[in-house]
């Protein structure tokens, strides 16, 4: 995808509703149009965090005095999810208890809390816990595909968890031998079940793909869902950067499952530390 599409697709991504609206009326995948908006999501709220965290005790008294974590979230522009959280916390509530709690909804002995925590869950598609497990799946398919495509080519590799016990940074395949693809032996690859855009991708550079070149070598990463082509940015020499086409042609999607619609499962519980406040 180029820049300008990309750019006036993230824009146009305000609200959940507008992943259905996009998706029927220019025909671009549901699953890529929730990445996207989730991605912006998350930007957004970790930029704004800890200002919308200063203002806790006036969204607590709104609370108090009669309005719904979502009436506060939508007054402040904030997720449903984290607006409940900083309340609940003027509280005195911890973070540990609020997440058991959003998990546990059917043992809230208060009314109010549970109507508010269900509707706070109902219209946060990023932060609660159907959101987390949709996270937590869609990277655990990419991780599937990568490492069924490399036994299917017989290549033997060890994963992430493998390494784990030796190394500080690791990535998600570590390939016994390497394989020659773009001018240089790849000894290791990266599955990302994101879109690649400038930021996210500055960032794995930064975390990720600069240590394990420093490491390992030279490797390759996989934006499962795109990256932007005409980006110019400071990708590590040797480091390739491939979308699904690489791995399949035409590649098979995502299945997407309707915002609301039952947790499959295996997903793991809510974290409570899924704002990304590292700069």
């Amino acid at each position: 995808m180029k820049y300008n599409e990309y750019k006036e697709l993230y824009d146009h991504l305000s609200t959940p509703e507008d992943i259905d609206f996009l998706a029927e009326n220019f025909g671009y995948d549901k699953e890529l149009l929730l990445v996207v908006y989730t991605q912006r999501i998350v930007r957004d709220t970790t930029r704004r965090f800890y200002r919308v965290k200063d203002q806790a005790k006036k969204m607590a008294w709104a609370w108090q005095h009669g309005e719904s974590f979502v009436e506060v979230a939508r007054r402040f522009d904030f997720p449903p999810i984290l607006t409940a959280l900083m309340i609940l916390e003027q509280r005195h509530l911890s973070r540990k208890q609020f997440w058991k709690m959003l998990s546990e909804l059917d043992r809230v002995e208060d009314r109010r809390l549970r109507r508010d925590l269900a509707e706070a869950s109902k219209v946060d598609i990023v932060y609660s816990p159907e959101g987390s497990a949709r996270q937590y799946a869609r990277g655990r398919w990419g991780e599937q595909k990568l490492q069924s495509w490399l036994k299917g080519k017989g290549l033997e590799f060890r994963t992430e968890k493998d390494l784990r016990a030796e190394y500080d940074k690791t990535p998600d395949v570590l390939l016994h031998k390497p394989v020659e693809f773009d001018g240089s032996k790849k000894y290791w690859i990266e599955s990302k079940a994101t879109f690649g855009d400038p930021y996210e991708v500055k960032r794995h550079i930064k975390k990720q793909l600069d240590p394990y070149t420093e490491l390992f070598g030279d490797g390759m990463v996989v934006y499962w869902f795109g990256f932007v082509e005409d980006a110019d940015l400071p990708i590590p020499e040797g480091v390739s950067v491939v979308d699904a086409n690489f791995f399949e042609s035409p590649p098979v999607p995502y299945s997407y499952v309707p915002v609301g619609a039952v947790q499959a499962p295996g997903h793991r519980p809510i974290r409570g530390d899924e704002v990304d406040l590292e700069t």
